[in-house]
C-alpha cells in the first residue's frame, strides 16, 4: 500500500507573504557623509534583507519641501516607512548594531 503524498507538494502552512521594507533616506547633496550614509544603509539591507528592501534617496537640495512630510530636522536621516510603526535614524549609519536595533531588524541583545 502506497501512501497518498509523499512530500512533493510540501506546502502544510503556507508562508507569510514576503514583507518589503521601504526606506528613505534625507541626504542634502553629495557630501561625504551621505554617500557614506547611502553606502552603509546599502551593506546593511544586503545583508539582513536581501531581496526585501527598497531605497528611496531624497535630495533636499532638489526636493526641500519633501522634509516637512517626515518631519526631517538633521541629515542624513534613515525613515523606515514600511513595515510599521514609522522609525527614523539620524546620521552615517556607520553603527551596524544601531541602524539594526534602530530599525527593528535585531533586538537589542542582553
Amino acid at each position: 500500500m502506497k501512501a497518498a503524498s509523499q512530500g512533493k507538494g510540501k506546502k502544510a502552512k503556507a508562508d507569510p507573504p514576503e514583507e518589503i521594507w521601504n526606506l528613505r533616506l534625507y541626504v542634502a547633496g553629495q557630501t561625504p557623509k551621505s554617500i557614506t550614509a547611502f553606502a552603509n544603509l546599502k551593506k546593511i539591507c544586503e545583508e539582513h534583507l536581501a531581496g526585501k528592501y527598497r531605497i528611496e534617496v531624497i535630495d533636499l537640495l532638489k526636493n526641500p519641501q519633501l522634509a516637512k512630510g517626515d518631519q526631517i530636522i538633521a541629515i542624513p536621516t534613515l525613515v523606515r516607512k514600511l513595515p510599521e510603526p514609522l522609525k527614523k535614524i539620524i546620521g552615517d549609519l556607520a553603527n551596524t548594531e544601531r541602524v539594526l536595533v534602530g530599525l527593528d531588524i535585531r533586538s537589542v541583545s542582553g
